[in-house]
């Protein structure tokens, strides 16, 4: 009788879920068998996702930020199912796949992420562009080629959220557009980027203002129909014309994930302890959007892919020593700074003492995040690329 191989699946293929695999296949396992390693996600490709905004303004291709999962996985040992989850059965430790195989488990990582929650707006799941995934960014990209071969003298384009995709996205956007371009940046609160440092935010200003981009704050989305917002602002209601509304804020747990019987706080993220671990379940692990954590500082770690970078690491690692008897390690959250795209050949950066902005923050970003890039093999190719790409198009001229 064959000895009983232990499986561990992760569901979702972002920074949490692939960078946990990716550290899994690289852990020493002489001591026992090497698990068997599976993981699930419903794209065929990764998402770099703090570089999808390049792709508007063709500064990247989506090769580079966004790489087969096969090409990335290849001679790593995990097994890879392009499949959505439509179900999970904690208690006998199995996974439901839509059109795809039921797969036990002996650990479970979740780290399938979130989802923009559009329904909130009436209008905005007709009307409103989301931009999260690659298909969020083609179905965008088609958008605007039809309207920039319209013959309209001016493209009315309305960003929801004043946080870091709206503003990146606008800056990008107004500079793909140039002249034609008519911006608004939507934003609840009292101010843009409240999150982030005085420095960034400041630099965020000037590059709206040099746009000429409007910002509404204190405004309410009221509705959205095919060619107008409807805006609140101090209890009154305008409606403003628009050809195109980008929907950047929010983010909301999978069905799948609040359906399941586990502590969960009022967004529906579960509940871990230090060490990733959900309560009550030592053999799942919860990271990412989806996962409510206090680290072993007892400060509470934000939805970032900076924060689910860092926590595939210890997620990995706990699983490995769970499995191999040794010590699992709480998770300590180390921010690293914010890095920021205020359009094309322009950025700010802060954090590790520095503060920089413009071309060579531009720069400094580029390098971070290749550095973050899954694999020597991707980051070899990509980081080519770049060094290349100036030098033929100078050649080309």
């Amino acid at each position: 009788m064959s000895e009983h191989k232990t499986r561990i699946c992760i569901l979702g293929g972002g920074f949490g879920g692939l960078y946990t695999a990716l550290r899994l296949s690289q852990l020493p396992w002489e001591s026992l068998p090497k698990p068997e390693i599976v993981l699930v996600d419903q794209s065929d490709r990764f998402v770099f996702s703090p570089l999808l905004y390049e792709l508007l303004t063709g500064e990247l291709q989506t090769w580079e930020i966004a790489p087969p999962f096969e090409e990335l996985l290849t001679d790593t040992g995990v097994r890879f199912y392009q499949a959505a989850v439509s179900g999970i059965d904690t208690q006998q430790r199995r996974v439901y796949l839509q059109d795809g195989p039921e797969i036990g488990y002996d650990h479970l990582v979740l780290a399938l992420g979130g989802e923009t929650p559009l329904d909130i707006v009436p209008g905005a799941t007709c009307y409103a562009y989301p931009f999260r995934t690659v298909t969020d960014v083609y179905r965008l990209e088609e958008r605007l080629r039809v309207l920039e071969e319209s013959d309209t003298d001016k493209i009315r384009v309305a960003i929801v959220g004043g946080g870091y995709s709206g503003v990146e996205l606008a800056c990008k956007l107004a500079d793909r557009l140039g002249s034609r371009g008519r911006f608004r940046l939507i934003e609840l609160t009292d101010q843009i980027l409240r999150t982030s440092p005085e420095f960034n935010r400041e630099a965020a200003r000037k590059a709206l203002e040099e746009r000429g981009i409007f910002i509404d704050l204190e405004t309410r989305v009221e509705a959205i129909a095919q060619d107008t917002i409807s805006l609140e602002y101090k209890g009154q209601v305008d409606n403003i014309p628009v050809d195109l509304v980008i929907w950047t804020v929010g983010i909301r747990v999978s069905p799948v994930v609040r359906n399941l019987p586990l502590k969960q706080n009022q967004r529906g993220q579960i509940t871990t302890t230090p060490t990733l671990q959900v309560l009550d379940h030592p053999e799942i692990f919860a990271l990412g959007d989806l996962a409510e954590c206090r680290d072993a500082e007892g400060q509470l770690v934000p939805a970032t892919a900076q924060a689910a970078f860092q926590q595939a690491d210890y997620a990995a690692w706990n699983i490995w020593a769970n499995l191999t008897h040794r010590p699992q390690i709480p998770f300590r959250y180390q921010y690293l700074g914010e890095m920021m795209a205020l359009g094309t050949d322009n950025a700010t950066l802060t954090g590790l003492g520095i503060k920089l902005e413009g071309s060579l923050a531009y720069v400094a970003r580029r390098l971070a995040y290749l550095y973050r890039m899954p694999t020597l093999d991707h980051k070899l190719k990509v980081g080519f690329n770049w060094l290349a790409r100036p030098i033929i198009e100078t050649l080309s001229q």
